[in-house]
């Protein structure tokens, strides 16, 4: 355990009679990014809210650096930051007066709060920003100033909840810069249910679908999960759909255009060198083949069991 940044054991917890999740096991031991993945509804803010220190676990334990989370809280949240799903800013504040605010309650010495709010300030890009009143900034500079106070007593482990969640297409390029920049020296987890946020930053993936852990791996490993069951193939002397039934273990053809074709198998790897042999033998002429992947959604749909 000493060596893990965050270990999570046996996690469960109940609302009334309703469980939110069961028996959740995480183990991170390296600085990266890791999407925390699941539909709205999954569990994701219940595990977040418990392994952050805002919501206490009906059953098992979290460890931030070795340091049990739920027998010495204070000492635990010394070592994280968390920014929720709506970001706990004062907007009669200035961005400078909130960061030092924050910085103090995050006992940081009080020398060095000066430096600790300068460096965020230029690390989030919010510098310029440093005497305006929170209320009047952009939803994306809030978003900053949000991910700002996560980090601005440098703790190792940091907690993101849908950071990018009501941004436009350009403050979600710039929140996503950030957020890699940051997991340079730490350790970050991103909670999302959107798969083109986990796809375009996390190194690492856990899914959680109704309250339990369905998907451990890297990014990876999720896009293959699934083994692929079609071909795109190229067949220049086109055959008819008629004929290609007779390519064994086929299960279903399309025809593209331009002499495409997408052949179903069962299982589409084993089946390309029975597509070759029966291309041979009736001159189909095939002049390219090719696995064509699941798409993230459909790992996600069958992941989540809601195909």
């Amino acid at each position: 355990m000493e060596n893990s940044i965050v270990k999570v054991e046996h996690l469960s917890h109940r609302y009334s009679v309703q469980w939110a999740i069961r028996d959740i096991n995480l183990d991170i031991k390296e600085n990266g990014i890791y999407g925390l993945l699941g539909s709205n509804g999954a569990g994701k803010s219940t595990t977040m809210n418990i392994v952050c220190g805002v919501l206490k676990q009906t059953e098992g334990n979290v460890y931030i650096q070795g340091i049990n989370l739920k027998e010495n809280p204070v000492e635990a949240k010394k070592h994280l930051g968390f920014l929720p799903q709506k970001p706990p800013l004062q907007g009669d504040l200035t961005v400078e007066e909130f960061l030092s605010y924050v910085a103090k309650v995050r006992q940081v010495e009080r020398r060095q709060v000066r430096k600790a709010v300068e460096d965020v300030l230029e690390r989030c890009g919010i510098t310029h920003f440093r005497k305006r009143l929170i209320r009047n900034l952009s939803g994306g500079y809030q978003q900053r100033v949000g991910i700002a106070q996560a980090i601005v007593h440098q703790p190792e482990f940091v907690v993101l909840d849908e950071p990018t969640n009501g941004l436009d297409p350009n403050q979600i390029l710039e929140v996503r810069r950030l957020i890699k920049d940051i997991a340079a020296e730490r350790t970050v987890v991103l909670s999302t249910h959107i798969l083109s946020e986990v796809q375009a930053i996390c190194d690492y993936i856990y899914m959680i679908e109704q309250g339990r852990l369905v998907f451990t791996g890297t990014i990876e490993e999720f896009d293959n999960y699934i083994v692929p069951n079609t071909l795109l193939v190229t067949l220049r002397a086109a055959p008819s759909m008629e004929e290609l039934k007779v390519i064994p273990g086929l299960l279903k053809a399309e025809e593209l255009g331009n002499c495409v074709y997408r052949l179903y198998f069962p299982d589409a790897e084993e089946a390309m060198e029975r597509v070759v042999e029966t291309s041979v033998r009736n001159k189909w002429r095939l002049t390219t083949q090719a696995l064509e992947k699941c798409s993230m959604d459909e790992i996600f749909a069958e992941l989540s069991k809601k195909r």
